[in-house]
């Protein structure tokens, strides 16, 4: 999903006050990792994931392997805390997405 500018400023300001819910450490991105982001991304849509200083990945590298395997959207990289967002396929989690939707 191609977002425009209005849209991620909107996932922005929604995500300015949440927590980084997945951190990513030494070992990297996993294979498990990114089942467990996928599942947080069907029912939350917009979340944080922070690197960890001792991490050999970049966060421009982070963001292009959740981009390219969850088919999501790396909205913003701030330092190295990422925002992601994807719409859920799951109706009754689609709250931000309808949002998003209507810009």
């Amino acid at each position: 999903m191609n977002l425009t500018g209005k849209q991620k400023r909107y996932l922005r300001s929604q995500a300015h006050h949440l927590t980084p819910i997945f951190q990513i450490g030494k070992s990297g991105i996993t294979e498990e990792m990114l089942k467990q982001i996928n599942e947080a991304l069907v029912k939350r849509e917009l979340f944080k994931i922070s690197l960890l200083q001792n991490t050999m990945v970049t966060p421009q590298e982070a963001a292009e392997m959740i981009e390219e395997k969850l088919d999501a959207n790396v909205v913003q990289i701030i330092g190295k805390i990422l925002v992601v967002f994807k719409a859920s396929p799951k109706e009754k989690y689609q709250e931000i997405s309808k949002a998003v939707a209507k810009l």
